[in-house]
Order: structure tokens, then C-alpha cells, then sequence
């Protein structure tokens, strides 16, 4: 799966969670770029993401994620260990 494959699919999962269709998101996309996006909705996204591409996250993982494009880079690892 490429990238922008999961950008995409990423994309469509934030607006879903948050429930803003019309948001933008990028690669540079983060929470504090979202109002909306607090720490129940951040664990919502965290288990909807591992679901979709069938993923376990480590806590420390998840804590060095910055933005949507340091989650699509550990995806990627993921999906191609």
C-alpha cells in the first residue's frame, strides 16, 4: 500500500472519528491543529487505524508520532515487516 493509499484511508478515518467531513487533512496534520481532536477521540483514531490495517501500535511508538505523516511512516513499517 502506498503512501497517498494511506493518507487517503487515514483521511477518511479522522473525518469519520471527529466527525468533520469537510476537514483537510495532510501529512503535517496534527492534533493540535483540530479542536475537536482531544485524547478520547485520539485513542478512537489509535484503534480504528489498527483495525483498518490489522496493526498493534507500542505505547512508545505512539508517543513519538508528531503528525498524520509520522503515522502513515509507522504503517508503512508495519505492513511491510
Amino acid at each position: 500500500m502506498s503512501n497517498p493509499e494511506i493518507l487517503q484511508t487515514i483521511t477518511t478515518i479522522i473525518r469519520d472519528v471527529l466527525e468533520l467531513p469537510d476537514l483537510k487533512v495532510t501529512t503535517d496534520t496534527s492534533a493540535a491543529d483540530v479542536d475537536e481532536w482531544d485524547s478520547m477521540t485520539h485513542l478512537q483514531l489509535i484503534s480504528a487505524i489498527e483495525g483498518k490495517y490489522k496493526v498493534r501500535f507500542a505505547l512508545g511508538e505512539l508517543q513519538a508520532l508528531k503528525n498524520v505523516g509520522d503515522m502513515i511512516g509507522l504503517i508503512e513499517k508495519k505492513l511491510n515487516k
